[in-house]
C-alpha cells in the first residue's frame, strides 16, 4: 500500500484482487466525501482504507472494464451505497463479466449497471478529477487527471515502460499510440502516473523511454 502526501487530497493505491490491479482510494480531507477508481477485489480491503480515513464513498469510478478492474465494484455498492461510473463503449465488455471470470478461473460476479456513463472531461466528486478518454486499451478507456496535484489515474492505457495490451477485442494500437500522444503526453512532465498495474512513473520518463510510444 502506498499513501502519499497530496495538498488538499487524502490518496492510497495498493494493489487488488487476482491480477493485482492498481486501486486507488481518493478523499477530500475536509468534506471526507471519496472516490474509490478500479475496484479489482479484495472489497474488505478497500472498505477498511476508506474506514480508516473516515471517509464516506460516493462514487465508484472505473478506468474500463476488464474484470480485473472491476470485480469487487457490486459489492462496494451494496455496503455503501455509493453510485458506479463507467464509460459507455465499455458497457459491452461489463456485461460480460461472468464469461471473462470463466475465461481467466476465478470466481465469478454478477455486477450491477453502472448509475452514470462517464463522458470526456467530466469531473469526479472531488478532488476536482477529471476524465479523459483514452480509448485503445478498450473502447472506452479512461485516465482520471487530478491537476492541482500533478496526479494521473490511467488505468491500463500508459505503464512504466509500456502500454496496454491492445491484443483483446476493442483493443487497436493506433488507438491506444494516439490517446497517449494526444491526450496524456500533453500533461505536464513532472506528472506522477498511477498505473493499472505495477510501478508509477512520470510523464516525463514515459516521453523520454517509453519504447512503445516515445515522443
Amino acid at each position: 500500500m502506498v499513501e502519499t502526501e497530496y495538498p488538499g487530497m487524502i490518496f492510497e493505491t495498493f494493489p487488488v484482487g487476482p491480477l493485482q490491479c492498481n486501486c486507488c482510494v481518493i478523499g477530500d480531507p475536509i468534506t471526507k466525501k471519496a472516490v474509490v477508481i478500479d475496484p479489482g477485489g479484495d472489497a474488505q480491503k478497500i472498505l477498511n482504507t476508506l474506514k480508516q480515513h473516515d471517509l464516506t464513498l460516493v462514487d465508484i469510478v472505473h478506468t474500463h472494464a476488464h474484470l480485473d478492474h472491476i470485480l469487487a465494484a457490486g459489492e462496494l455498492k451494496k455496503a455503501t451505497g455509493a453510485d458506479i461510473h463507467l464509460h459507455q463503449e465499455d458497457k459491452m465488455l461489463w456485461d460480460m463479466v461472468e464469461h471473462q471470470c470463466a475465461r481467466f478461473n476465478v470466481p465469478t460476479v454478477t455486477l450491477p449497471d453502472p448509475d452514470h456513463w462517464i463522458q470526456d472531461d467530466s469531473h469526479l466528486s472531488c478532488c476536482s478529477g477529471v476524465a479523459i478518454h483514452t480509448p485503445g486499451h478498450t473502447p472506452g478507456s479512461v485516465s482520471f487527471w487530478f491537476e492541482s496535484q500533478k496526479l494521473l489515474v490511467a488505468g491500463d492505457t500508459l505503464f512504466k515502460r509500456s502500454v496496454g495490451r491492445t491484443d483483446f477485442p476493442g483493443g487497436d494500437f493506433a488507438t491506444i499510440e494516439k490517446s497517449i500522444r494526444e491526450r496524456l503526453y500533453t500533461l505536464c512532465d513532472d506528472a506522477t502516473v498511477i498505473t493499472g498495474h505495477g510501478p508509477s512513473t512520470t510523464i516525463a520518463g514515459e516521453r523520454a523511454e517509453n519504447p512503445f510510444v516515445s515522443d
